[in-house]
């Protein structure tokens, strides 16, 4: 994704466009990275839930947050945050780093605001969005959750639990302090769980502190002063270490009966894409209308989300999507208490695409042979965090399958796995993982079995 253009430009390494407000329409707000936290509520029918996300109470942001800083012991104003990632830009070098880094962290129901997260103003999310060197680009709400698009990945704010996933050369742990002093000394909240996790690096030198490695985010968090005895998590690693694994860190602070939790997230993390697909979001000639004039990143989203396939994917959800300037495609979608997001990265040396929902499908083989088959990459990583009692829920394992059919190469092809490991840490925390590639031959059917993993 190569700069620059005065339309959202996505890496964290270029710069930003800050002129969405004109590209507003009655779905979702585009916002400005102003920091006016009435700009994200301009409009009464998406804020249906009044001033919650929006106006509502939240941490003073005058009070000190030098306890927030790296090491816990400098002052971290908005300067220095400014200073300190014009001094950590790098040149785009043609490639991207597409697979995100994901945040999740979760606060005890009961305890706090009766709005919990939601509360939290524009301003106080700005500046949790700065730390990891990312910017809001959007927003649309519904009764359960408040959905951010951001300059790179997305947001998703509930009552009692946030999840942030970011992608490039972003800074994701750096924001974790500042989102517990403003949950927890601003609304009263108390801490539940965190967890961390992200797929292996395909350009771990070009990552920012403290995103060199695994140890190097684990002794950030074991290190910081303020963040190592209110999380003391542990870290895993699954998959094989000389191809794609999954780095997770989990710190549970649960004290409710495991049964009560059953949440379970899917991602798919696709690579090498099928170049017809990837060239779908690829702007090129189609930042400018047939008449001439600029088409905004939020029509262009919109046109990428029909032409490619995806909206098939979501059908009932409201959908939020960005298109970035030359190329690149951000997506959220919200159902109900559901969240799905996808994220395209369609450079030909690097080319990315990533679903994920917590959706808790009975079954999750439609959804992933359909988002396959919109995507039709050469190999994909298959993860879940899930809860045990969640895990129960299912009627079939999605992990269990030996091979999975590529109908869109023709009948030719089918995705075979390659590996698959799970694990349970922390208590009741299920992690599954399988890998798998496409072979040209169809491999041996799917053994009948059951899913036992955890």
């Amino acid at each position: 994704m190569t700069a620059f253009q005065p339309e959202p430009v996505r890496g964290a390494e270029q710069e930003r466009c800050r002129q969405g407000s004109a590209a507003c329409s009655a779905e979702v707000i585009f916002c400005t990275s102003s920091g006016d936290e009435r700009s994200a509520c301009a409009s009464p029918d998406i804020c249906s839930d009044g001033e919650v996300g929006c106006n509502g109470g939240g941490y003073d942001l005058s009070n000190s947050l030098s306890d927030l800083s790296d090491s816990g012991s400098e002052h971290a104003s908005d300067d220095a945050l400014a200073q300190e990632a014009e001094q950590e830009e790098r040149e785009y070098t043609g490639f991207f780093e597409g697979p995100e880094k994901t945040l999740e962290v979760c606060f005890k129901p009961g305890v706090g605001d009766q709005h919990g997260c939601r509360a939290l103003t524009r301003a106080q999310l700005d500046q949790i969005c700065k730390r990891a060197r990312c910017t809001i680009l959007s927003r649309m709400s519904n009764a359960h959750l408040d959905a951010y698009v951001l300059s790179e990945s997305s947001l998703f704010v509930y009552r009692h639990k946030v999840v942030v996933k970011t992608c490039g050369t972003t800074t994701l742990l750096r924001c974790i302090a500042y989102l517990l002093q403003h949950a927890g000394r601003g609304l009263g909240m108390e801490l539940e769980w965190v967890g961390y996790s992200r797929k292996n690096f395909t350009f771990p030198g070009d990552q920012l502190y403290p995103h060199a490695s695994f140890e190097q985010e684990l002794d950030y968090l074991r290190q910081h002063q303020h963040l190592s005895a209110r999380l003391d998590g542990s870290g895993h690693v699954l998959g094989p270490v000389t191809g794609d694994h999954w780095f997770v860190y989990v710190a549970d602070k649960y004290d409710r009966p495991n049964f009560t939790a059953t949440d379970r997230v899917i991602n798919i993390m696709m690579f090498d894409l099928h170049p017809d697909c990837a060239a779908k979001f690829v702007r090129g000639d189609a930042a400018a209308g047939a008449d001439g004039t600029a088409v905004s990143a939020r029509a262009a989203g919109r046109d990428m989300t029909v032409a490619s396939g995806v909206a098939d994917l979501v059908p009932g959800a409201t959908v939020d999507a960005c298109a970035f300037e030359p190329c690149g495609y951000s997506m959220n979608a919200i159902q109900f208490e559901s969240y799905y997001t996808i994220h395209v990265t369609p450079e030909a040396a690097c080319s990315y695409a990533s679903f994920e929902t917590n959706n808790p499908y009975r079954s999750y083989r439609s959804i992933v042979n359909n988002v396959l088959n919109v995507f039709r990459p050469r190999r994909f990583v298959l993860t879940m965090m899930a809860d045990e009692a969640g895990l129960k829920t299912m009627a079939e394992s999605p992990f269990d399958q030996l091979s999975l059919p590529a109908p869109a190469f023709g009948g030719a092809a089918a995705y075979a796995r390659t590996s698959m490991c799970s694990t349970k840490v922390e208590g009741d925390c299920c992690l599954l993982l399988a890998n798998y590639n496409l072979k040209a031959t169809r491999p041996v059917l799917n053994r009948a079995r059951t899913h036992s993993h955890c």
